[in-house]
């Protein structure tokens, strides 16, 4: 391996709904992480690595940062401190449609000592193309040592920018995983949250926050993986919300989360799925331990 090779820890950050996990997947190319538009949808930090003959970067995907309300939003903000210390580089993501003084928050906890590169997102909600270049000079102005790029992660405008910029400021160094890794996380991880992800798609309000699933079996056989889910909610009423009239709703969920499970493994899924009941699990430190939540 040359001296010039590069490697190192590129991480996003961000406020919730900034566009962080539907960057992540643009930058990878796999659909590593799971989007919707209702914010909060990451509580993980999830790792995903890219692998090229002269480089190889590791990119993370962290929480939106908000201020706690519950145990559980103060794990996920533990996961963006652990971010913050080992970044090279760090991404920071804002809505451009967003006051500046939203970001000026974000910006000042953060404390960043690396090299940034921030993106204003989302400029295809942007109709006049002076007001964006009005909103770029705004943000250069604030933050002149950091490159500041306007695009749109949906419409991949401007996102071919990213990368040239990103690895103009990563290190020289060995790569950190084997070059056939795409993340630190395993399918099993992977499959409870393509759960999640459609419980975010199907349910309204507050029934995808209360929720987490724990997969209590992943079965491989020779054709098809046996799946067997449990989703925690806080209430019975959310239980019953969750499985619809006659069952209707959760069959649903399962049909949709069977599909991309499918897609991801490259293999046919018989996918059980049951709801049990937690009073106050977003509270409840043995049953956040219990979920994968461990910062």
């Amino acid at each position: 391996m040359t001296g010039s090779y590069k490697s190192g820890f590129v991480n996003i950050f961000g406020a919730p709904n900034a566009g962080k996990s539907t960057l992540l997947n643009l930058l990878l190319g796999e659909r590593l992480v799971i989007i919707s538009p209702k914010v909060q949808t990451t509580r993980h930090r999830i790792l995903g690595i890219l692998s090229e003959p002269t480089y190889q970067i590791v990119f993370s995907d962290t929480p939106g940062i908000i201020e706690p309300k519950y145990k559980l939003h103060q794990k996920m903000m533990l996961q963006v401190k652990s971010a913050l210390e080992d970044a090279d580089v760090a991404i920071l993501m804002h809505d451009i449609t967003q006051p500046i003084e939203e970001f000026e928050i974000i910006a000042n906890s953060l404390k960043l000592k690396v090299p940034a590169l921030l993106l204003l997102n989302k400029t295809d909600t942007v109709k006049d193309k002076s007001t964006i270049e009005g909103i770029i000079k705004q943000f250069k102005e604030k933050y002149p040592t950091w490159e500041v790029l306007a695009i749109s992660a949906r419409k991949q405008t401007n996102t071919d920018k990213i990368m040239p910029l990103v690895l103009k400021a990563l290190p020289e160094g060995m790569p950190f995983y084997p070059e056939d890794s795409i993340s630190d996380r395993n399918e099993r991880f992977f499959v409870a949250e393509m759960v999640r992800e459609q419980i975010f798609a199907l349910y309204d309000e507050e029934i995808p926050y209360h929720t987490a699933v724990l997969i209590q079996s992943f079965e491989e056989k020779t054709t098809l993986n046996v799946i067997k889910a449990d989703i925690i909610v806080s209430r019975e009423t959310q239980k019953m919300i969750l499985l619809g009239k006659g069952g209707s709703m959760i069959k649903q969920l399962g049909i949709n989360a069977r599909k991309v499970m499918e897609e991801f493994l490259q293999k046919k899924v018989h996918l059980e799925l049951f709801v049990k009941v937690r009073p106050k699990w977003r509270d409840n430190e043995n049953y956040l331990r219990e979920y994968g939540y461990n910062s």
